[in-house]
């Protein structure tokens, strides 16, 4: 398929507003995001490099959530809003027992 032909269509998520409980949850979510993104590269061969360089596996990413530059946690905050989102939109209910 070209890349050129593909539309991304998520599911518009927009009208769920996230109770105040959850708002905890999104951010252990967008850490553990990034825990399962960076084993993952990690077992793949990659290590830490000051930049990121394909060929070397070599990603600025490579370190603790906390020491993410705001932008990168941010990009896993949102994966971690917009899933929440989407899991409400679907009629199910995020409980705490």
């Amino acid at each position: 398929m070209n890349t050129n032909e593909y539309h991304p269509a998520p599911t518009d998520t927009s009208e769920i507003v996230l109770p105040e409980a959850l708002q905890e949850l999104t951010e252990q979510m967008a850490r553990n995001v990034h825990e399962v993104w960076a084993q993952t590269r990690i077992a793949q061969g990659w290590s830490y490099g000051p930049e990121r360089n394909d060929a070397a596996k070599k990603h600025p990413c490579l370190v603790s959530y906390d020491e993410l530059p705001e932008a990168e946690r941010e990009y896993d905050r949102n994966t971690a809003v917009e899933t929440i989102r989407l899991i409400l939109k679907l009629g199910f209910k995020i409980e705490r027992e």
